[in-house]
């Protein structure tokens, strides 16, 4: 079987081969809550291994001894920036505990707005990655969702989630500027979206003043969706159940 990257093996308390060189003066989590201080102060271009290093109070060869490249300090910082999974209900059905996960999904993004611009090159494998995974699959027990189609409508969900994330991510960052933009927004579309040539464009004016973006505008929206992905999924479990 082939070894385990050295970044995994660290993660998962595995012993790998041992590599030669003093030994080692900090843990990987040490570099997690360093590289994760960095990203949520000035995004993931915050982040290279000498502004860890120079964080950690070490050189940047020293951080060689953990992490081999780049795309590992970012496995680390995921593993940190999520931590556990959501504990389920048991009495609850399958709709609340997939809704808990992707809210609290949603809540970690939220909270790292720089996760969604770390690239997805692999499937998760480290702990805590793979934790989340197992939730969002345990969260279907119950219905007669075959192991493959829980795992689609996980990953259908867990798309979903970091969609809405990215198109709001401004939101988080800049809700004044936001609001500025979209009453803007707005104004100009009434002036250009006319009911003659774009009436379902112009129907979605027709909100009274006090109904319109009032600072929530990404919780009303991530909600509607989400109803809308499990609506969708419960008419599979419909279908198998009849």
């Amino acid at each position: 079987m082939e070894e385990l990257p050295r970044v995994l093996q660290q993660l998962w308390g595995i012993e790998g081969r041992s590599r030669p060189g003093p030994k080692p003066a900090f843990h990987i989590s040490d570099i997690a809550r360093a590289a994760v201080k960095l990203a949520d102060a000035g995004g993931l271009a915050a982040v290279s291994m000498s502004k860890v290093a120079a964080e950690l109070g070490f050189t940047t060869m020293s951080l060689y001894r953990y992490v081999d490249a780049k795309d590992d300090l970012y496995v680390v910082m995921l593993e940190h920036a999520f931590a556990e999974p959501p504990a389920f209900d048991p009495e609850r059905g399958w709709r609340e505990k997939v809704t808990a996960w992707a809210q609290a999904f949603r809540d970690g993004l939220r909270q790292h707005p720089w996760i969604l611009q770390i690239p997805i090159q692999e499937p998760p494998l480290s702990p805590h990655q793979l934790a989340w995974m197992e939730a969002g699959l345990q969260a279907f027990d119950g219905t007669p969702l075959a192991p493959q189609d829980r795992l689609s409508a996980m990953l259908l969900v867990n798309i979903y989630v970091r969609g809405t994330a990215q198109l709001t991510a401004n939101m988080l960052t800049e809700p004044d500027a936001v609001q500025v933009a979209d009453r803007l927004y707005t104004q100009r579309l009434a002036m250009l979206a006319t009911p003659d040539r774009f009436p379902g464009i112009a129907a979605t004016l027709e909100v009274p003043p006090d109904e319109g973006y009032a600072g929530d505008f990404d919780a009303a929206e991530f909600g509607f969706g989400l109803d809308t992905v499990l609506d969708g999924i419960q008419s599979r479990i419909d279908r198998l159940t009849s």
